[in-house]
């Protein structure tokens, strides 16, 4: 534990332009104004976050409580040439804002103490003085920081590099470090030719000539791609002087360098291309090539640029490339281990000078704990069934021998293919007909065994006006609008899809299944098993139920109880204008099985829900309609929060759940829970022989002491087995019960829940209810007009575990 410390709250201020710098702009501001503009004042450094937390581990001495100070940067040079450049000048104002006393901390491990603000500043300042040292000498984002020990280079102009995430943590009686591997997406080193061909896939730099017929819309793509990027210009290097500083790319011209003339100092007009020929002495390679326009103003030839290594892309990473990130990011239990264990010797916490001087000590070793292993549900299918109940096992379980619970029908359905003929003809149509109904017909849902209609469609054309023809021809040849559209796409058809569930959500309110040309194609049974658990949920069928004696608090008929999901999706990082999507989902029967949801808009990065008491009255209605009476009991969980905003949570949006169920005239009682899934907490199993075929901890491992809060209820559940890579538990924090739940039961119910997802035959990592409401919003991309052209990439969503061969 550290001594006592001081908290200051600097400003930087940039001294022409008000605008924020950059993190690392910060750090180089303040490491100067400690080792070069006032070294006298900080005999021991203080610690920085880049934004606006400042500590010493000493009082500095003010006598106003603040103090400005000048810190000049740039102009440097050698001794040989000094830098004709005037250096800018920062302004930089610290402010004293408290002294925190570590007695505060221990108070709180000992749970002698509420989670204030004072014990909230103590643990700000420990993570940034561990990070700090990292932080100076890597790329970092946020928490992260990444080195080049180990890169992995995927295409599009990006390199992947392993990192490590840091966070310090309270527990129950001391503070932990919880240390991860994390993945950082860096832009290509080297020459930025190379790197624009990589990410429009060509091999010739010619193809970045408009003269040569790059289209504008790839030159967007480009632009968007590497806008923000900085590059040095290497033609600008003297001899005996230091290297140019990295300069920040704007935008892309609209012409090659041969055709983009900007006018000299002496009133003259000249060309980008003439202009270089005189400065090189020579003409330029690729005179018909973009250029580079950066934040100066000033335009530089592709061919001059230089991009240096460790850029983090704060943008989203192409969908394209998701899969070759998970393959980088994913490592087996053991390897994981490893490789965190590696990272103490890149860390270096004994050898820091900022963790020695606040008087800190950080241990070497991994933690051990006790954790235990919750029974499964019991799952009920059709009485009808060979098989009608089955106890899943390490997470997972099939349908052989097994008939849906409450199997649908389809009455009338078409078939649109998307993929060239020659690929996917007749032949293989036929067999995925065949295949796919006989698929239904095994799991009880009552289907034609051919479609009215199958069709051959090109993927260019307007998607919803071919699905709108398609079904008007269905209705004329059978006498009946088709309940299902089957649609196979092709390798990349992402577009297709889009339009396919604008069209069948929003124009036609017609269920639609969409697979891959690819997965279908001489499918096994077992991907049409997979598609049948969707096709039944979305047409209202119920896939299995829990044994009602398992899961008594949602069955019991005497008080009604509604299980609540619930959810914000941001939009994608570098996206501007873009809203946030906002969901509530919420069970509409006693087994909690069948769910209503309604989503909403709202201002971007907001992360809580504006209309959260117009989603709960939504929700709350259908579930009346339904059973026949509002709830007595909600369990409402709630996605998406970080830990600084749980009160927020409570003051809040439960007044809003309140009011809802209010003014339709009912007063139920309310369990809110926050589920955590974006953290970096992972259990690994001290011996084999009690880890899962992954060698991951099995399914249903759940840790309620000594990581948990000194002061709060939560815990730790793992609940779905490993498929790839090391599973990572969802973090449940109740930050309210009034049902007066056991531990154990929330544990198990939880654990229930998860075994609920309509779409797998597996436990999932969340409940249900919060995997839904994360589908819903992901879902909502596609239901604006795709041929608006809007790129609604989102970030924040749900990890699935489902069957990756089968798309919705």
């Amino acid at each position: 534990m550290p001594g006592a410390f001081c908290y200051y709250n600097p400003v930087v201020i940039v001294s022409r332009a008000g605008k924020p710098l950059p993190a690392a702009a910060n750090f180089e501001i303040i490491t100067a104004l400690q080792m070069d503009v006032e070294r006298d004042l900080f005999p021991r450094p203080g610690v920085y976050d880049g934004r606006k937390n400042f500590f010493t581990s000493f009082e500095l001495p003010f006598e106003s409580g603040s103090r400005e100070f000048v810190v000049p940067l740039g102009g440097r040079s050698s001794e040989e040439q000094p830098s004709t450049r005037r250096p800018r000048e920062y302004t930089v104002r610290l402010t004293h804002v408290a002294s925190i006393n570590p007695e505060v901390l221990q108070r709180f491990l000992k749970g002698e103490q509420s989670h204030d603000n004072a014990v909230l500043t103590a643990i700000t300042a420990l993570n940034v003085v561990v990070r700090m040292g990292p932080n100076l000498r890597y790329p970092f984002n946020v928490r992260s920081f990444f080195a080049d020990r180990e890169t992995r280079a995927i295409g599009g102009g990006i390199v992947l590099w392993r990192g490590y995430f840091q966070s310090v943590r309270p527990a129950i009686g001391r503070m932990l470090i919880n240390l991860d591997i994390s993945t950082g997406a860096m832009y290509k080193p080297g020459p930025l030719i190379p790197l624009a061909l990589e990410v429009l896939g060509q091999p010739d730099p010619n193809a970045l000539s408009p003269r040569r017929g790059l289209p504008d819309r790839a030159r967007m793509h480009l632009q968007r791609f590497i806008s923000g990027i900085k590059v040095t210009t290497p033609h600008n290097q003297r001899d005996g002087n230091a290297a140019p500083r990295p300069r920040v790319v704007k935008k892309l011209s609209r012409e090659g360098a041969r055709d983009l003339s900007f006018e000299l100092a002496d009133g003259q007009s000249t060309t980008v291309a003439d202009y270089f020929r005189t400065v090189l002495n020579g003409p330029l390679r690729y005179p018909d090539v973009l250029c580079v326009e950066l934040s100066s103003g000033a335009l530089i030839p592709l061919e001059l640029c230089h991009v240096p290594p460790g850029q983090i892309i704060r943008k989203q990473i192409p969908p394209e490339k998701t899969n070759d990130v998970l393959n980088f990011a994913s490592k087996r239990p053991p390897d994981r281990l490893a490789s965190i264990r590696d990272g103490f010797g890149v860390l270096e916490y004994g050898q820091s000078e900022y963790v020695r001087q606040f008087g800190m000590t950080v241990g070497q070793e991994t933690l051990g704990f006790k954790a235990r292993v919750i029974s499964p549900p019991t799952l009920k299918y059709s009485p009808e069934s060979r098989q009608p109940t089955v106890k899943p096992r390490d997470g997972a379980w099939n349908l052989i021998d097994k008939i849906m619970f409450t199997p649908s029908s389809v009455t009338n359905w078409i078939v649109i293919i998307y993929e060239r003929k020659q690929r996917f003809g007749q032949q293989t149509a036929d067999q995925m007909i065949a295949g796919f109904a006989s698929g239904c017909e095994t799991v009880g849902i009552k289907i034609p065994a051919n479609p009215s209609l199958v069709k051959w469609e090109s993927g260019q054309g307007n998607i919803g006006r071919q699905l709108n023809t398609a079904i008007g021809e269905s209705q004329r040849a059978s006498g009946s609008v088709p309940t299902l559209i089957v649609v196979v796409l092709p390798e990349g058809g992402n577009d297709i899809y889009t339009a396919v569930k604008h069209y069948g959500d929003v124009s036609a309110g017609i269920v639609t299944q969409c697979m891959k040309s690819a997965k279908c194609t001489r499918a096994r049974p077992q991907y049409y098993a997979n598609i049948t658990l969707k096709v039944n949920a979305k047409l209202g069928g119920i896939n299995a139920v829990p044994e009602p004696r398992e899961v008594s608090f949602l069955t019991d008929r005497a008080n009604p109880t509604m299980v609540i999901g619930a959810d914000v999706m941001h939009p994608a990082p570098g996206s501007i204008g873009r809203p946030s999507f906002t969901s509530v989902v919420g069970s509409i029967d006693t087994n909690a099985v069948r769910y209503a949801a309604t989503i909403r808009v709202q201002d971007r990065r907001q992360e809580l829900i504006e209309d959260m008491e117009s989603m709960c009255t939504d929700v709350l209605k259908q579930f009346k309609d339904t059973a026949g009476a509002y709830p007595r009991r909600i369990l409402f969980y709630r996605d998406g929060v970080s830990e600084g905003e749980f009160a927020q949570v409570i003051e809040t949006e439960l007044p809003r759940i309140r009011s809802a169920c209010t003014k339709l005239g009912f007063n139920p009682t309310i369990t809110l829970i926050v589920v955590g899934k974006r953290h970096h907490v992972r259990f690994f199993p001290r011996l084999e022989r009690d880890a899962d075929r992954s060698g991951n901890c099995p399914a249903g491992t759940v840790v309620d002491s000594d990581i948990g809060n000194p002061v709060e209820f939560d815990y730790y559940l793992q609940s779905h087995g490993g498929i790839l890579g090391t599973s990572r538990p969802a973090h449940y924090n109740i930050l309210l019960d009034e049902n007066g739940f056991t531990v154990d039961g929330l544990q198990s119910l939880s654990y229930a829940l998860c075994h609920m997802y309509a779409r797998a035959t597996r436990s999932v990592s969340i409940p249900a209810p919060v995997y839904y409401a994360d589908i819903v919003c992901a879902r909502a991309k596609h239901h604006f007009n795709p041929q608006d052209n809007q790129e609604l990439f989102m970030s924040d969503t749900a990890t699935n575990t489902t069957d990756s061969a089968a798309i919705t």
